[in-house]
């Protein structure tokens, strides 16, 4: 006789009605976790956005009802003096903010990967300054700067020439490159950790392929290293970008976009707009200007990475 196979039990499959209900139920369960999150966006996020929107076509002094005009803010804004100045002082803080930075944080990272002994404790000074309060380095470095007690006094005591009662930030000339000095303090060693830790991540075996083959160290750094860490360098230049473009607080704190708006930048001036001269929608239509130049960016940012720019 043959051997009869035996049959293979399967379990019986569960009513579509069951299945459907234990996926609608899954899906609630995690729109319920969602649901906070989404709240807290459209109360802080997306309906201020809206507002600012409708507010830019208005005339409002912030208080009480506001008078629809159109694009006359958006008008006004072209041929505004002041807008335009403080426009120019975005693009040199834009271009110093960028470069400088950068440089050194490339430099304290190659610096750091070289060393061994201390290599913590040199990590941690470079995180200092930018885990310190912006408002506390603003205001220590503001008095560093005086003219009457600062570093500048004390080195013309010593006859140091030239820069003995030197008012940085008093001064038309320089009040801008001495906040954007400050600034660059403050970010450099925030880039250097960052690119040390994406240097890390680059295979050692390439900078012995490079020896081999007779490279420098400044040809291992230019053909090994960057192209290793160029999606951080990348991400890094994007973020230094936008955070270029919404500038504030050390300006604010040292110089208020003084003296006789030497200093003054576009945030600085849409402040001052807003609560100082009472032109709210005017401040408004800046804003929303701005963020355009911001969504710009980022859609530059998106194209270069299609394009493959990271890799």
């Amino acid at each position: 006789m043959k051997d009869i196979p035996a049959r293979t039990s399967k379990a019986p499959a569960a009513p579509p009605s069951r299945v459907s209900r234990s996926r609608r139920r899954r899906l609630l369960r995690g729109w319920g976790f969602l649901a906070p999150l989404l709240v807290l966006n459209v109360l802080v996020v997306v309906g201020p956005s809206i507002a600012t929107i409708y507010y830019s076509f208005t005339d409002w002094s912030g208080l009480g009802p506001a008078t629809f005009v159109g694009l006359a803010n958006y008008t006004r804004a072209f041929g505004d003096p002041r807008l335009r100045e403080a426009l120019l002082h975005n693009g040199i803080w834009f271009v110093l903010f960028l470069s400088v930075p950068s440089a050194m944080g490339l430099l304290g990272a190659y610096l750091l990967s070289r060393i061994h002994r201390f290599q913590m404790l040199f990590r941690a000074i470079y995180f200092i300054p930018y885990v310190v309060a912006s408002v506390v380095n603003a205001a220590v470095w503001k008095m560093l700067l005086s003219p009457t007690n600062g570093i500048g006094h004390l080195l013309g005591e010593w006859g140091v020439p030239g820069i003995g009662d030197v008012a940085f930030l008093g001064n038309p000339a320089t009040s801008l490159l001495s906040v954007n000095f400050v600034v660059n303090w403050h970010w450099w060693g925030f880039l250097a950790v960052i690119f040390f830790a994406a240097m890390q991540g680059v295979d050692p075996q390439l900078y012995d392929a490079a020896k081999v083959d007779g490279a420098t160290e400044w040809q291992q750094f230019k053909a090994v290293t960057i192209p290793g860490i160029r999606p951080t360098l990348v991400f890094l230049s994007l973020m230094t970008v936008i955070w270029s473009l919404k500038a504030f607080d050390y300006i604010f704190i040292m110089t208020q976009g003084g003296p006789a708006g030497s200093s003054e930048l576009v945030s600085t001036l849409m402040y001052k707009v807003a609560f100082s001269d009472y032109e709210a929608g005017y401040a408004a239509a800046l804003g929303l200007s701005m963020a355009l130049v911001t969504a710009a960016v980022l859609v530059v940012y998106q194209y270069l990475r299609k394009k493959g720019w990271e890799e």
